[in-house]
């Protein structure tokens, strides 16, 4: 039996007008984790153009999609939330988008007949890198916030780093005259931009909640 009644009354009263906010760092930290998941078994496929990788990354897809519906209903049940709620909606569609044009990229690979080249698996890579970095970022958030600034700026430089990659892969590509495969391979190399994009948003996203926590 409690031995103040009176105060384990009152704890009920305010637990049910005011809830307890969703843990959203732990559920950014979940999400981001998928992606670099996703973004990792994007590079084993650049590596090796299995079918099989190809068919983990639509299943990773789905069950990232699964993630994003889930945290966008915590969020819009949520009475309160520890940092700003636009901030939190726009990195949980972000980190979305990410997947779904990791998706986009190898399925399209598959319907066009497009294999992986060098510009394809280097901007993979640094899409990991990117997405690794948003992993640990997010993963700092209410422990080590401040530090996740870092991990932001990471990201933004892998994404860059993809832009250039693109120009120079435009600029091989269309030095050829095999005119149908030019416009194949621009379709693939845009997903990946795209994602990189994607993931740019993020960071700024991550930069901005660090900004306004410390």
């Amino acid at each position: 039996m409690s031995r103040n009644p009176g105060h384990a009354l009152i704890a009920r009263i305010f637990d049910r007008v005011l809830p307890k906010a969703p843990d959203f760092f732990h559920m950014l930290a979940t999400q981001s984790a998928k992606v670099a998941e996703t973004a990792e078994l994007l590079v084993r496929f650049m590596q090796t153009n299995s079918a099989e990788l190809a068919a983990q990354i639509n299943a990773d897809e789905h069950a990232a999609d699964d993630i994003k519906v889930a945290n966008i209903h915590i969020l819009n049940e949520a009475f309160s939330t520890p940092i700003d709620r636009e901030d939190i909606y726009r990195a949980i569609t972000n980190l979305d988008e990410i997947v779904n044009y990791c998706k986009d990229t190898v399925n399209e690979m598959a319907a066009l007949e497009v294999e992986p080249d060098r510009f394809t698996q280097g901007m993979a890579e640094l899409l990991l890198v990117g997405a690794s970095a948003l992993r640990k970022g997010f993963g700092r958030l209410g422990k080590h916030t401040a530090a996740a600034s870092d991990d932001a700026e990471v990201a933004r430089k892998a994404e860059r780093a993809i832009d250039y990659l693109y120009r120079d892969a435009l600029a091989a590509l269309f030095q050829g005259d095999n005119y149908i495969q030019m416009f194949k391979k621009r379709e693939i190399y845009r997903h990946l931009t795209n994602a990189a994009e994607r993931m740019a948003h993020c960071a700024s996203t991550l930069h901005d909640i660090v900004v306004k926590m410390v």
